[in-house]
């Protein structure tokens, strides 16, 4: 069976609307990133744990169950320099809160692309290092029955198929994570010039994956940058990659990761308004892009749960 959930921050920062959110969707779990309760915000394995566990209490005061997280560990903010002690304290906060959810997936990367002030990628890149470390967290999560799942997005694992390959290759075990928006905005190192292809990225990912996210947009060249859409209205190949889920038997969760009013890490199509109709905008988009993506995975014939 396949199952719907999302990433809850793109619904609202509050705790509250996340749950509203999906339980308006009729979703019984969220995936969750950030998180602000009681005037607290920030990322679910930073918060302090008096904040923990009011999440904790008001979710399970909801019925709401965490189908994965994702973590800041070796993400795109994260520079593979920096020490790994860091990566480390993370995975040791993170661990004791996913048991306590029941959480069994956690999402992360493969630190920053190292790149020259021009913003060119740098020739060396310590793989090493970063095949390294990545083995101590995919062994550590594993060790705590937890589901490491990398995904292709803006770091060295996912800067194109063959980095996929070498990366699945080189930490045997390890999951992914396949984004079926990522590709549209990111450049594709195997085809200097070109970015990548979402259909080939999810043919190259799909051995290794155990997670699914949605986003979908096009990238326009005149400014630089990607403009985020509804499910099936971007370059990110949606429908095509959902058909072949459901032809293929996949079993687990797919994930929305809208964009469309608010971005995670950039501008996005709801800035510039106030503050309550920024909310609103980043609320209702959220609510049309789950049901549009239900919508789309009910005609393709998926079994959902």
């Amino acid at each position: 069976m396949i199952k719907l959930t999302g990433i809850a921050d793109e619904a609202g920062a509050s705790l509250d609307v996340q749950i509203k959110a999906h339980q308006e969707l009729g979703w019984d779990s969220i995936e969750s990133r950030g998180v602000e309760i009681d005037g607290v915000k920030g990322n679910l394995h930073e918060i302090p744990d008096v904040m923990f566990d009011k999440v904790v209490a008001r979710l399970e005061e909801a019925g709401m169950k965490v189908s994965g997280f994702g973590s800041l560990i070796g993400n795109w903010g994260k520079k593979i320099g920096d020490d790994f002690s860091i990566t480390e304290a993370e995975i040791n906060r993170a661990i004791p809160r996913m048991q306590r959810l029941g959480a069994k997936l956690i999402r992360v990367m493969s630190y920053a692309v190292c790149k020259d002030d021009s913003g060119a990628d740098l020739a060396e890149q310590f793989a090493d290092e970063r095949i390294k470390r990545m083995r101590v967290v995919n062994q550590r999560f594993a060790d705590a029955g937890i589901t490491v799942v990398h995904e292709n997005c803006m770091n060295w694992g996912g800067m194109s198929p063959s980095y996929v390959k070498r990366m699945a290759e080189a930490v045997p075990g390890m999951k992914w994570v396949f984004d079926t928006g990522n590709p549209v905005f990111i450049d594709d190192r195997d085809r200097p010039g070109h970015k990548q292809d979402a259909w080939e990225m999810y043919q190259t990912i799909k051995p290794f994956m155990a997670h699914v996210h949605v986003k979908d947009g096009r990238w326009i060249k005149e400014k630089n940058d990607a403009e985020y859409t509804f499910p099936g209205e971007g370059e990110g190949q949606t429908e095509r990659i959902m058909k072949d889920l459901v032809d293929t038997g996949y079993q687990g969760y797919i994930s929305i990761e809208p964009h469309v009013a608010v971005v995670f890490h950039g501008a996005g199509a709801a800035d510039g308004l106030s503050p309550e109709q920024k909310a609103k905008e980043q609320y209702d988009s959220y609510i049309k892009y789950g049901q549009m993506l239900e919508a789309m995975l009910k005609r393709l014939g998926a079994p959902l749960a």
